[in-house]
């Protein structure tokens, strides 16, 4: 009979949810994350026999999260990331490879009689960023992105001259409604950057390439979105995209006696198409474990 034995295993605490407010001067700053952070290393002991000599709880990964956020500062995700991946690989022994996971939510200033109120906030709802950091003897990966970036324009969108068989009943069009809810992740290079007017720099090229592109395809939109950011941001290697296509199909008014030039819809959430693309340069470095998530891991 074969043997069983224990193959790859990781443990971590997931979805801290930390809020850091600056209170240095009158004018309030705020930075409000979700934080998952994932160990790796020789945890056999804790499977095979039960001994916990070299876990460090996922309670402590907690703590340190809510630490980090006074002792080293949350005014960018990514150095925040960073200084947790780094302090769990140098600082507790038995790790040998941190990843930390975290999710951004935005915060706008109250405007109360037009000026902008100085502690208090309305959640700004148009994205969520995101980033993941991996530390590991192969060194240090930083993969920032957003996600829930709902766009959608309402002519420059063709799809047609696509394959048809028996099943196909789709009709081909010149001039459509084009949206998504638009996942995007990049790679760098480096660690040292000027994280954040590259990701606001980043997203600007992401939307812009989305607006003017006359697009025959959801496919070619995204290519020259990846190829656009590549083309600004020497120090990214690839970028990810995913994008469900949120189908808007013209509304059938004849029945009323009405004509419908591209101008009343019926917005359709499923089933929908889901496209998917890598944009790479053809030298772009090893990635390592960068693109392995710690949420939705299988070892």
């Amino acid at each position: 009979m074969s043997e069983i034995i224990l193959g790859g295993n990781q443990y971590g605490k997931a979805e801290t949810r930390v809020v850091r407010v600056y209170r240095d001067t009158p004018r309030h700053e705020i930075h409000d994350v979700n934080v998952t952070t994932c160990l790796r290393g020789d945890f056999s002991a804790a499977h095979l026999t039960g001994d916990q000599s070299s876990v460090l709880p996922t309670d402590t990964q907690k703590q340190t999260a809510y630490a980090y956020a006074k002792e080293k500062g949350l005014l960018s995700v990514e150095d925040y990331g960073l200084a947790l991946a780094r302090h769990f690989v140098a600082d507790v022994g038995p790790v040998d490879g941190a990843r930390v996971e975290l999710e951004e939510y935005a915060w706008e200033r109250a405007v109360v009689d037009g000026v902008e109120h100085d502690h208090t906030w309305v959640r700004k709802g148009q994205e969520i960023r995101t980033a993941a950091i991996t530390v590991d003897a192969d060194g240090e990966t930083v993969v920032s992105g957003l996600k829930d970036m709902v766009i959608l324009k309402s002519t420059g969108s063709e799809f047609a001259g696509f394959l048809t068989d028996p099943y196909t009943v789709l009709e081909p069009t010149h001039d459509r409604v084009m949206a998504t809810s638009l996942v995007a992740q990049w790679r760098f290079t480096t660690t040292d950057v000027d994280w954040e007017p590259t990701y606001v720099g980043v997203k600007t090229q992401l939307v812009k390439q989305f607006a003017v592109v006359q697009s025959r395809a959801l496919q070619q939109t995204l290519f020259e979105m990846g190829k656009a950011v590549l083309e600004t941001y020497p120090f990214i290697a690839e970028i990810r995209l995913s994008a469900p296509n949120k189908h808007h199909f013209v509304y059938d008014l004849t029945p009323f006696g009405l004509t419908n030039d591209n101008e009343v819809f019926n917005a359709d959430d499923r089933p929908y198409g889901l496209i998917q693309a890598t944009v790479t340069r053809d030298d772009a470095p090893p990635a390592g474990a960068a693109w392995d998530a710690y949420r939705g891991w299988l070892p």
